[in-house]
C-alpha cells in the first residue's frame, strides 16, 4: 500500500494541498476510495479507532472519549446535570491522541 507523504512542520495529521490547512472531508473521502485493496474504508472509522484507542489504550473515562466525540448524552436526567464541556479534560486526551496518532505516522 503507497502512504501519503506527511509535511513535517504540519500540524496536521492530514494536511491540506494549501499550506497550513487541513484535508477537507471530502477530499478525506476520495482519498479513502481510490486506496488500492483498501474497500471498505470510512471517514468513521478514524472515529471509531480514536474511540477503540481511548478505551483500550488510555486511562480516560468513557464520558470524556464520548465527549470529544461530541455524542450526546442520551439519558435526559444525566444530560440535565451534565452542563460543563469538559474542555481541559478533552484537550488532554486529545493530546494523548496526537502523541499516539503522530508515533504512527512517522513509521509509515
Amino acid at each position: 500500500m503507497k502512504s501519503v507523504p506527511r509535511e513535517a512542520d504540519s500540524p496536521y495529521l492530514f494536511p491540506g494541498a494549501r499550506t497550513g490547512k487541513p484535508l477537507s472531508n471530502m477530499a478525506m473521502l476520495e482519498l479513502l476510495r481510490g486506496m488500492e485493496g483498501m474497500d471498505g474504508l470510512t471517514v468513521h472509522g478514524f472515529r471509531s479507532t480514536f474511540r477503540d484507542w481511548a478505551a483500550e489504550r488510555s486511562n480516560f473515562p468513557r464520558e470524556i472519549a464520548e465527549a470529544a466525540l461530541a455524542h450526546v448524552i442520551s439519558d435526559k436526567t444525566e444530560a440535565a446535570y451534565q452542563r460543563g464541556d469538559l474542555l481541559e479534560k478533552r484537550r488532554k486526551l486529545m493530546t494523548a491522541w496526537a502523541a499516539f496518532a503522530d508515533k504512527g505516522a512517522k513509521r509509515v
